[in-house]
């Protein structure tokens, strides 16, 4: 049973000011340790695609938030959700903290997609109640 759906739309242009203005420190706020690795590694190769990827984490957890009707206030953090990737490619939410433990007191799951062009970002997010087993 889906109990909330999330969706966040983000201009790449907007984050590209902002994290010149804080001198990349935005991506260290938002993103949680194993997403900064992926960030670090994708902006040395090509800079466009570091900041797609830092826009992509963002609009996840702004998605994510509106998901499960928290908004950002606790246990919602920046840190306490990443999203990462299978080994196919295949987006998946990982939660930490107080944010796992709401997620299994709840019984929910959550699935993410995400999408990026050139100057615009996206993401869903579909929260669901786990199967009894």
């Amino acid at each position: 049973m889906v109990v909330g759906i999330g969706n966040d739309l983000l201009k790449i242009e907007r984050m590209a000011a902002t994290y010149e203005r804080t001198e990349g420190r935005i991506a260290q706020r938002i993103l949680g340790p194993q997403e900064y690795k992926v960030f670090l590694y994708r902006q040395q190769r090509n800079a466009k695609r570091g900041l797609a990827y830092l826009c992509t984490r963002f609009a996840a957890k702004e998605a994510f938030s509106k998901g499960v009707g928290l908004g950002m206030r606790f246990p919602m953090t920046w840190q306490s959700v990443q999203t990462l990737n299978d080994p196919s490619g295949k987006p998946y939410l990982t939660y930490h903290g107080a944010m796992e433990a709401f997620m299994q007191e709840k019984g929910w799951i959550a699935e993410v997609t995400l999408t990026d062009e050139t100057d615009i970002v996206s993401a869903v997010v579909i929260v669901s109640q786990k199967e009894s087993s």
